[in-house]
């Protein structure tokens, strides 16, 4: 069996120190039980090992021996105001962390710092048309207490919940430390969501406070965000006031009863604001999941147990260092942006980059010329992403100097083995290792992920879970197989408090599958002798062909796999005979010919990696793939198009035009 993508195995480059070494030594060995198409095992070298933030296996040891004595030590990596009573009080499906404690997650991210690194950089900001802006961790510091102080003259009150609309300028990142501050609830909307989007957010939180811009800046053209929230606004919602960040300087109308520029308000806020005391268990934020059919569901995150998974796996998985410019191309709309873009990193004291604009504009180098200008040292983006560059071809990655680049992390959907080479070999130029990160919005922060100088590094496999972190390969049943569904076993401190304001779909979606507490993914997983986890992708993402069994991931990296295609998707249509059919959506790379008989060859080389039983019914070329602007593939808009049905919502796409151009090419294959 063909064992499909997750993530990675690299090599680091200049070890911190004057003399360059290769971060990592590839071993090639036989391949561990589990069946997989690469044999190749990477591994860091003793330099790397040595300069590594965890650098020996006690944190795993001291984990096992007492969780909650492991999570209570590592819990004072935060700095608290009270320090807690009670590490863990867990009544399944609910868990509290940390009762007792008191902290604050903008004091954690900005206060702490002050003393020795105050003149640091905390954020780099690039806009898409060049515009730079440098911001000291003082200078943040302060505005974020100054916008404290506007949000409590609007009247804006600890619990209140406030909507953040906001492109990814450094007002994004004050908007969220200073609803934190204050302790409001903030639930930030991703700029791409339509207005109704909007608005179902905003009603379904209970926001009286609205907080965007003028507008955005998007391939050189401008995006009107005030006009996407004076739509959503229209109809009746909590809202009473909104602020507006001038952004792009577009002239937009003002509700004087309601609107407010940030600039004005901002000129005439008192610089002082203490954080508010919180206590653990108080809600942070909500954020609320999409690309999805069905109403989004709003999860709840709490303040401390949150910031501490954050916080920690960043320092574990990335080997943050005081010298690291962070890059995260993620936008704060989403898990990731919030984990790995402002709380993780801020709190650990990082330089943080930020970058507003698309990966191809002016140019397809645009990524590439700011690791080399900026000198970012650790990126992390999505294979979705990697493989578009790889479409694009090496050319707009060669002539760049990427030197700086010590380490790269892939998260979002798995990436095949080809793309996994290609990000360590043309980007990592064979110096950095790369960490495959899995985990949801639901878990708050990364659950399985290479530690660099401890794992081995096998491609096609996200590895081990972190310290703390209990995961099973389990049947329906919920008894342990080597292959079956992914489940974690015990409570985690980042884990979702709930679903906001429907407690019976908490319940039901992640706590029903079995009946011992254990959180059900959503994910299919099997695990090798080594104890490493192979992610098979959605159990929702499996075609059953005349009673067999097939990951859309398999049988997507089976395709990739072939020289000439550069992305691939693959969805399941009737068949009266087989009961479900293959069809695949492929984009080629472009300096392949796609040539009469590619589709032949393709459906032969599937064939070859996995079996005559996953031979695709029907490839389509299309020139690419329905994608949201954080590089997930939305599949189901390909089904509906492939079941001839309405076409679902699309504003959570990076180019809603290429449903319809696939609609069109589909028709006429």
């Amino acid at each position: 069996m063909f064992v499909s993508w997750s993530h990675f195995s690299c090599s680091l480059k200049k070890a911190l120190s004057s003399s360059f070494l290769p971060a990592l030594v590839i071993f090639v060995c036989p391949a561990a039980s589990h069946a997989t198409d690469s044999s190749t095992v990477y591994q860091v070298n003793e330099n790397f090992r040595q300069n590594a933030n965890v650098q020996d296996l006690s944190l795993f040891e001291e984990a096992k021996k007492d969780r909650e004595f492991f999570w209570s030590k590592q819990a004072h990596n935060l700095d608290w105001f009270q320090p807690w009573d009670t590490v863990l009080e867990w009544d399944p499906p609910y868990a509290k962390w940390f009762l007792g404690g008191k902290l604050n997650a903008s004091y954690n991210c900005l206060d702490r710092h002050l003393n020795e690194s105050a003149s640091k950089i905390a954020l780099l900001w690039e806009g898409e048309r060049g515009e730079e802006r440098s911001i000291s961790y003082d200078q943040l510091f302060n505005e974020v207490c100054k916008f404290s102080n506007v949000l409590k003259n609007l009247g804006v009150k600890k619990g209140d919940k406030v909507a953040i609309y906001l492109p990814m300028i450094p007002e994004a990142v004050v908007a969220m430390l200073s609803c934190s501050r204050i302790g409001a609830v903030h639930t930030v909307v991703f700029a791409g969501f339509s207005s109704d989007s909007l608005k179902d957010r905003i009603i379904d939180a209970g926001a009286k406070f609205l907080i965007t811009a003028d507008g955005s800046f998007r391939k050189g053209k401008i995006v009107s965000l005030k006009e996407m929230a004076d739509l959503a606004l229209a109809s009746p919602t909590p809202v009473e006031k909104v602020v507006v960040v001038k952004h792009t300087e577009v002239p937009v109308p003002m509700n004087e009863e309601r609107d407010f520029w940030y600039d004005t308000l901002m000129a005439d806020a008192k610089e002082e604001c203490p954080p508010e005391s919180m206590d653990a268990e108080d809600e942070l934020f909500i954020l609320y999941t999409s690309g999805t059919t069905g109403k989004p569901k709003g999860i709840v995150h709490s303040t401390g147990g949150y910031l501490l998974g954050a916080t920690m796996s960043l320092r574990w998985v990335f080997d943050i260092k005081p010298a690291d410019i962070y890059w995260c191309t993620a936008d704060v709309g989403w898990i990731t942006g919030h984990s790995y873009v402002v709380y993780g990193p801020l709190s650990n004291g990082a330089t943080v980059l930020l970058y507003e604009g698309a990966p191809d504009h002016p140019e397809r180098d645009r990524f590439w010329r700011l690791i080399e200008k900026y000198g970012v040292t650790i990126l992390y983006t999505a294979p979705t992403a990697i493989r578009t560059f790889m479409k694009w071809g090496e050319q707009w990655v060669k002539d760049h100097d990427l030197s700086s680049l010590r380490l790269l992390g892939s998260v979002g959907e798995p990436i095949n083995p080809e793309a996994w080479e290609w990000y360590y070999t043309h980007i990592g130029r064979k110096n950095c290792p790369v960490v495959d990160t899995w985990w949801q919005t639901e878990t708050g922060s990364i659950m399985i992920a290479p530690i660099p100088a401890l794992h081995p590094l096998k491609p096609g496999s996200a590895t081990k879970p972190l310290p703390g972190v209990d995961v099973a390969i389990v049947d329906e049943k919920g008894d342990s197989q080597t292959s079956g569904f992914l489940a974690i076993t015990t409570p985690w401190p980042s884990m979702l408090r709930g679903v906001h304001n429907d407690p019976v779909r908490y319940q039901s979606t992640y706590w029903k599958k079995w009946d011992k507490g254990y959180y059900f993914t959503g994910d299919g997983a099997s695990i090798d002798n080594d104890g490493y986890v192979w992610l098979s992708g959605r159990i929702d993402d499996v075609i059953n062909v005349s009673g067999h069994r097939l990951g859309t991931m398999e049988l997507e990296s089976a395709l990739v796999d072939h020289k000439a295609v550069a992305e691939a998707a693959v969805i399941a249509i009737s068949h009266e005979i087989k009961g479900q059919a293959i069809v695949a959506f492929v984009s080629v790379k472009e300096d392949v010919f796609n040539h009469p008989g590619l589709e032949d060859e393709l459906k032969q080389h599937v064939v070859k990696k996995i079996g005559a039983i996953a031979r695709p019914e029907r490839i389509i070329f299309i020139c690419e793939l329905p994608k949201t602007r954080s590089g997930k593939i939305m599949r189901r808009l390909l089904r509906d198009v492939a079941e001839g049905r309405v076409i679902g919502d699309t504003t959570t796409l990076s180019d809603p035009s290429v449903i319809e151009e696939i609609k069109l090419k589909y028709q006429e294959d």
